[in-house]
């Protein structure tokens, strides 16, 4: 790669962008160019915010409009936080202009955008990756090469995963993720796309064969036209006998964890999504041992865990960090994965169902 480094612009000033400017920094592979805004001025506040506390060198220059970005000349990849109901419009426009493009989750209203986002990019020759921090953690290899070996889970049978905060009374008042134009998925996109994505990747992306969700609780800010889901379940069955639930929420406290069941034991992990703050990272096997003799009931708990060296957040082994250092390898070693949008296109599709089944009282779904 010669030194070269992978020329960014940030397309939106969203809090999230906040942790990636800090990721860009950290990859090595990156250089943060720009800040687009729909205004110079909110541009540049949002620069010298983030350049106070992680200063970039030189700092990135403010622009005002998106396509003003999108056509400049010394940006390779863009980063894209706006809001869902906006993403189509501009990673088509950033593919018909060359540019890679990194986006954040959901990367659409439905799966007939993101089908169209992933042609745009395809037709172009672009990188098209969602957000999803956790599929550059260290972590993910680890736990493949123990499904894989099959002594510590068996055959998988059973996935479930959960996905919550408890939102503030403000939230449900003026927060972007309750606006149907804006965030029309609520909860499932927000959150419900992190579990419907790792149960996809503990079965090798294998699709489900049916499904049935349950909106437990939908709502709107007052300017929303339509409810979005505020918490939601939902149950799938997977051709190969694993089922699999999730429930995602805004009205629960902070939980993000997976459980993937067999007929060996199980593994547990409690922070799949945002890793707790330390060093490594890692997931238990519990394989507990079951005797009875007469009256005598023993359960006798056999667990040990498997960890990586990755520091949680902020550094340069971060799950963030790999994110924008594997898109940026790609984009400098000029290589298309398809795989990156092939898997965003299947986790939508599951989004989708999920949505028409829960907006029709449960009904199943069929793939």
């Amino acid at each position: 790669m010669n030194g070269k480094k992978c020329r960014w612009g940030i397309l939106g000033t969203a809090g999230i962008a906040r942790k990636n400017w800090q990721a860009i920094r950290n990859s090595g592979s990156g250089q943060l160019v720009a800040v687009a805004s729909r205004t110079e001025e909110r541009a540049a506040q949002y620069i010298a915010e983030n350049q106070a506390q992680v200063p970039h060198d030189p700092p990135p220059r403010p622009i005002a409009g998106y396509d003003e970005m999108i056509a400049a000349d010394d940006i390779d990849a863009i980063y894209l936080p706006l809001p869902t109901g906006l993403r189509k419009e501009f990673v088509i426009k950033a593919a018909a202009a060359g540019k890679h493009v990194l986006c954040e989750k959901p990367c659409g209203i439905n799966a007939d955008e993101v089908r169209e986002i992933v042609e745009a990019c395809s037709a172009h020759g672009v990188q098209f990756m969602d957000g999803v921090m956790f599929m550059h953690s260290a972590r993910l290899p680890a736990l493949r090469e123990v499904l894989d070996e099959g002594a510590a889970v068996g055959e998988i049978k059973r996935i479930a995963s959960q996905f919550s905060f408890m939102a503030p009374p403000d939230f449900f008042d003026g927060n972007i993720r309750m606006h149907s134009g804006l965030e029309p998925l609520g909860s499932l996109g927000d959150l419900g796309w992190y579990c419907v994505r790792m149960t996809l990747w503990t079965l090798n992306y294998e699709m489900p064969v049916s499904l049935k969700a349950r909106m437990i609780r939908d709502s709107a800010r007052p300017d929303s036209p339509d409810p979005v889901p505020i918490t939601l379940s939902a149950e799938m069955v997977f051709a190969s006998g694993v089922t699999a639930s999730f429930y995602c929420s805004f009205e629960a406290e902070h939980q993000q964890w997976i459980n993937i069941s067999g007929t060996k034991g199980h593994i547990a992990i409690n922070d799949f999504v945002l890793p707790y703050h330390g060093s490594e990272v890692g997931f238990d096997i519990e394989q507990a041992h079951f005797e009875t003799d007469l009256c005598q009931f023993h359960m006798e708990r056999h667990s040990r865990r498997i960890s990586v060296n990755e520091y949680s957040d902020s550094h340069a082994t971060s799950q963030e960090t790999m994110l924008f250092r594997n898109f940026s390898d790609l984009v400098l070693n000029g290589k298309v994965d398809s795989h990156w949008p092939e898997i965003s296109l299947q986790t939508q599709e599951v989004l989708d169902a999920c949505l028409k089944s829960a907006k029709n009282g449960g009904e199943e779904v069929l793939f």
